[in-house]
C-alpha cells in the first residue's frame, strides 16, 4: 500500500482531467500580473533611495543610477508584455536556439569582451550595452528543459529517460557559470534544474544521485578558494569580526533593526551613507527594512507568496506538460534567487551574492526576470477557459470608449431601467 505523501505527490505532478472550463479562469494570470508589476514598482522606488548617495558621489546627482534602472524596468516592461501574447509552440521551438545562443554568449565572457568584478568575470561588453550572460542562460535554459522534457514524458519514470540529455545540457549551462567564479547564480541555475525535473515527474532517485554530486561539487569548490572558506566559516562561526570579514553582513542586520515596526520613512535610511555595501543591490531588502520596517519586508515576502501561488495555480491545472515544466522551472528560479538573497541579508546564509527578483538593481537581471515571468504568463493565458475568459472582459481603451460614447454613463439615454430626471 503506498503511502499518502506519495500517492498525493503522485496527483500534484499529474496533469488535470480535461473537463469544463472552471470559474476562476484567469485568477493565475490576475495574480502572477499584479504581484510582478507591484514588485516592480517597489523595487523602482526603493532603487531610488537606496542609491541617492552612491549616485551623488558617482555622477553628481541622486537620480543617475534610479534612471538607467528606469530604463531597464520599461525595457523589461515591454518584454513582458510581448512575452505574455507568444503562443507557447513558439516558445517550444525557441528553447533549443535560445539556449546555444546563451551558451555562446557565456564563452564571450572569457574573451576579451568579458568583465571582471573582483573575482568574479560575468559581464560581457558589447559595445555600450554590458549584460551578464547567465541570465539569458536561465531562460534558455527553462524552455528548453521544458521542450526537452515534455517530449519524454511517456518513460519519464526512467531515469534514464528524465536525465538524458536534460541533466548534460544543465550540467554544461552550470560549468560555464562556475567557471567565472559566479557561485550564487550557478545555484540558483541547479535549483531551476531541480525544479524543472520535479515537475515534468523525473524519479525521486535521480535527486538523491545528482543533488548529491552537485552537493560534493559545490562543496569542493568552496573550499578551493580561501575567500569562500571565510565567508562559510563566518556564517557558521560566532566570532566574527563586525568590522572586518562580516562588515556587510552587520550593517545589513543593523539596517533591519533600526527600522522597527513601520521603519524610518522612505529615504530616510542612514546605512546607505556609504555604511552598507551593495545598499542598491544585493542588499536592498535591508534597506527596504530600514525605511519600511517589517511591514515593508512582509510585504515583499507576501508578494512573493502570491506569485508562487500563481505559477503553482498554472501547474495544477494546465494540460500541457511544456507549460507545467517551464513554470517549475520559473516558480523554483524565483524563489530561490529570493530565498538567498533575503537569507544572506539577514544571516541565515552566507554572503553569495545575487539580486532580489524584480527588486534590486541590475539590468539584464531584471529584463530576463520579467522575460521569464511573461513566459509564465502566457502560460497562464492558455489555461482551460482562460482565453475566452480574457476575450469576454472589456479592455481599458474599451471600456472608457464606452464611457464616453454617446449612451454611456456621462451622457445620452440613461441606463435600461433607469428614469430620466
Amino acid at each position: 500500500m503506498r503511502a499518502p505523501a506519495v500517492v498525493t505527490l503522485a496527483r500534484m505532478r499529474a496533469p488535470p482531467p480535461p473537463g469544463p472550463a472552471p470559474p476562476d479562469a484567469g485568477t493565475s494570470h490576475h495574480l502572477l500580473l499584479g504581484a510582478t508589476l507591484t514588485l516592480l514598482v517597489l523595487g523602482q522606488v526603493m532603487v531610488l533611495s537606496a542609491s541617492s548617495v552612491d549616485s551623488i558621489v558617482q555622477h553628481g546627482s541622486p537620480y543617475a543610477l534610479a534612471a538607467g534602472q528606469v530604463r531597464y524596468a520599461a525595457a523589461g516592461l515591454v518584454v513582458l508584455l510581448v512575452a505574455a501574447r507568444v503562443p507557447l509552440r513558439l516558445y517550444r521551438r525557441l528553447g533549443g536556439p535560445l539556449l546555444l545562443g546563451a551558451l555562446v554568449l557565456q564563452l564571450l565572457v572569457f574573451t576579451p569582451l568579458g568583465v571582471s568584478e573582483g573575482t568574479r568575470r560575468s559581464w560581457v561588453a558589447l559595445g555600450p550595452v554590458v549584460g551578464q550572460p547567465a541570465e539569458v542562460l536561465k531562460v534558455g535554459l527553462a524552455l528548453w528543459l521544458g521542450a526537452v522534457l515534455a517530449d519524454r514524458q511517456r518513460g519519464i519514470a526512467d531515469w534514464r529517460t528524465a536525465a538524458l540529455p536534460a541533466l548534460p545540457g544543465a550540467a554544461l549551462a552550470v560549468c560555464l557559470t562556475l567557471v567565472g567564479h559566479d557561485v550564487g547564480t550557478s545555484l540558483v541555475m541547479a535549483t531551476l534544474v531541480a525544479g524543472a525535473l520535479f515537475v515534468a515527474g523525473a524519479p525521486l532517485r535521480l535527486f538523491a544521485v545528482a543533488g548529491g554530486a552537485a552537493a560534493v561539487g559545490f562543496v569542493g569548490l568552496a573550499l578551493a578558494a580561501p575567500r569562500r572558506v571565510q565567508r562559510i566559516s563566518d556564517w557558521l562561526g560566532g566570532d566574527c569580526d563586525p568590522l572586518g570579514s562580516c562588515y556587510q553582513t552587520t550593517q545589513g542586520v543593523r539596517a533591519l533593526a533600526s527600522g522597527g515596526w513601520l521603519g524610518l520613512g522612505l529615504g530616510q535610511s542612514r546605512q546607505k551613507w556609504s555604511y552598507l555595501p551593495e545598499a542598491h543591490n544585493d542588499f536592498i531588502f535591508a534597506v527596504i527594512g530600514e525605511e519600511l520596517g517589517l511591514a515593508g519586508t512582509l510585504l515583499v515576502l507576501a508578494l512573493l507568496g502570491v506569485m508562487a501561488s500563481a505559477m503553482l495555480r498554472v501547474i495544477g491545472r494546465h494540460p500541457d506538460p511544456f507549460a507545467r515544466i517551464v513554470t517549475g522551472a520559473v516558480l523554483a528560479w524565483v524563489l530561490a534567487q529570493a530565498l538567498v538573497n533575503i537569507g544572506t541579508v539577514i544571516g541565515l546564509a552566507p554572503v553569495i551574492g545575487v539580486p532580489l527578483p524584480l527588486v534590486s538593481a541590475g539590468g539584464s537581471a531584471l529584463v530576463a526576470t520579467l522575460f521569464a515571468l511573461g513566459v509564465v504568463l502566457a502560460c497562464a493565458r492558455s489555461e482551460p477557459g482562460v482565453p475566452e475568459a480574457l476575450a469576454a472582459r472589456p479592455g481599458v481603451l474599451r471600456r472608457s470608449v464606452a464611457v464616453l460614447a454617446p449612451g454611456g454613463r456621462r451622457g445620452g439615454a440613461p441606463p435600461a431601467g433607469r428614469p430620466r430626471g
